[in-house]
């Protein structure tokens, strides 16, 4: 009773998860977790309990790594697992699949990483600019949290006005344009805007720190 309970639980945990992304069309239901049960263990008790395994192997593979935030991790991982059988994908060793899942993921973490990274130094929050070079982790932190507080539309949007280097970034700015269908000083106004939003949270972030 307690591992369903469990189980339940975080069902409906991942659906809530899932709800709360705009851009996510695919969402987990009751249906599709019982489908990733069967899967992982031929019925839904020794799925239960290859399920808990398998996303206790996945948080310390996102925690060895170095990556805020497993537990997050590890249950879009099972997330994506459960899309794709829901959709009529045969898996034979959960395990590995699941692994396998997880190092795709793992390079999106490095690549948002490295999109922040430069967003970080682009907004003048560097530590070059606000203090010591052994500061820059930390501000990279907090910057990632401060990122979490915007709406999806906005963290896309500033992380986009910022990324890459001259051409690459006029090209970013025309594309934000184009699908905002926004004049360009309506855009840079609410670059504007984020970019002090962001510096604020990240000072403020880091004193507490």
């Amino acid at each position: 009773m307690r591992l369903l309970g469990l189980l339940v639980a975080t069902a409906l945990e991942l659906e809530q998860r899932m709800l709360d992304v705009p851009r996510q069309k695919w969402t987990l239901t009751p249906e599709s977790f019982d489908k990733l049960l069967v899967a992982f263990g031929g019925d839904r008790d020794a799925g239960g309990e290859k399920y808990l395994e398998i996303r206790s192997n996945l948080m310390r593979f996102f925690e060895w790594r170095g990556c805020s935030f497993p537990e997050d991790h590890a249950d879009e991982t099972i997330n994506r697992i459960a899309k794709r059988i829901d959709e009529g994908e045969e898996i034979l060793n959960p395990s590995g699949y699941a692994m396998g899942v997880a190092r795709l993921l793992l390079l999106e973490i490095i690549k948002s990483r490295q999109r922040e990274q430069s967003a970080l130094t682009e907004m003048g929050t560097s530590s070059e600019a606000y203090g010591a070079p052994e500061d820059g982790d930390q501000r990279l932190d907090c910057l990632q949290n401060c990122l979490q507080t915007l709406s999806t539309d906005n963290r896309e949007l500033i992380l986009e006005y910022y990324q890459g280097e001259k051409s690459e970034k006029i090209q970013n700015r025309k594309k934000l344009l184009d699908r905002l269908g926004i004049p360009v000083n309506t855009l840079r106004m609410r670059a504007l805007r984020l970019r002090e939003k962001l510096q604020t949270c990240v000072e403020e972030c880091v004193s507490r720190a």
